[in-house]
């Protein structure tokens, strides 16, 4: 992996020097634009239209427009103090539940790994973040950029989420068409839940696919051979105006998918024999009881050395 940034982890006193890698991959397929006529890749000029000349990097800064063509310019090192880019701190501010933090506000993962001498506080930090169930909330500037964070703990590596600032989340509000009240027939809510809960199961990331990709890489594969590229056409989509008459083909779908297995979910077996509506109530109004998680202490602040 690529280090892309280094520094280090600070809450209270401790400093905990970490190298940072980015967690995930786009392994989205990447076409160019090609000039058809010859088959030419078509090229991205930075031009400036007032000089018509081409713009090298060296001769180019960043801007921000205040009126209709006036902008006020800053150059690369100002840009980097007003991050606060040389600080290289990960400052955790609070440590807090993971369940709290809505996922709408989680953008992009890393993976932080002890850096020079920093292995026993890098461990330190680790096992205390495990015991106690917390995360850290914490600002960093990356790349000339300000951003929160959430620090937790990822099997034995910690790990860095990005997170939005309360103000780049939009309102619901701003949402149109969303009904202000919600009116559903009993029968049918029952219904649902019970698909619901014939279709819940643990989640198991690795048999989620991307199809596009595969699809799309078996056509330039194709292409690449000379063979002819074979669509396998739309099924026709109905629309069905029965809700309850869907919902119970649904459920009978999911009980008897093809190959006439049922499916294999604790929460299917325990509805399993809810045939009618009724049925299916009296096993959706059973109560769910939930463990309590066991009281921990909060730890003191730790001063290291």
């Amino acid at each position: 992996m690529h280090t892309v940034w280094k520094g280090a982890i600070s809450f209270g006193l401790v400093h905990v020097p970490v190298k940072m890698f980015t967690a995930t991959e786009d392994k989205d397929i990447s076409l160019r634009m090609i000039h058809k006529p010859c088959g030419s890749p078509i090229a991205y000029v930075r031009r400036c239209p007032n000089c018509d000349v081409e713009a090298g990097w060296d001769d180019i800064i960043k801007g921000y427009e205040y009126e209709k063509g006036r902008y006020v310019l800053f150059e690369k090192d100002e840009l980097e103090q007003l991050a606060g880019e040389k600080s290289h701190t990960i400052q955790i501010l609070d440590f807090v539940a993971l369940e709290e933090i809505d996922p709408v506000y989680f953008q992009k993962t890393y993976y932080l790994s002890p850096d020079q001498a920093g292995g026993n506080a890098y461990g330190l930090l680790l096992q205390a973040m495990a015991d106690t169930g917390k995360i850290g909330v914490a600002k960093v500037s990356i790349r000339s950029k300000s951003s929160l964070a959430a620090i937790r703990v990822i099997d034995n590596c910690l790990a860095m989420e990005t997170i939005f600032f309360p103000d780049e989340i939009r309102s619901i509000s701003h949402v149109p068409g969303l009904p202000e009240s919600v009116n559903v027939n009993e029968k049918e809510l029952t219904m649902a839940k019970l698909l619901i809960e014939q279709l819940s199961t643990p989640f198991e990331p690795t048999k989620y696919t991307d199809d596009y990709r595969a699809n799309m890489l078996e056509a330039i594969n194709n292409k690449v051979a000379g063979q002819e590229i074979r669509v396998a056409p739309q099924q026709e989509q109905t629309n069905v105006l029965d809700l309850m008459a869907a919902l119970q083909a649904s459920l009978d779908a999911a009980k008897l998918p093809p190959g006439g297995v049922g499916l294999d979910t604790g929460a299917g077996k325990a509805v399993a024999g809810a045939g009618t509506p009724a049925d299916a109530a009296t096993a959706a109004d059973q109560p769910v009881v939930k463990p309590r998680k066991p009281r921990t202490k909060k730890p003191k602040a730790t001063e290291i050395s």
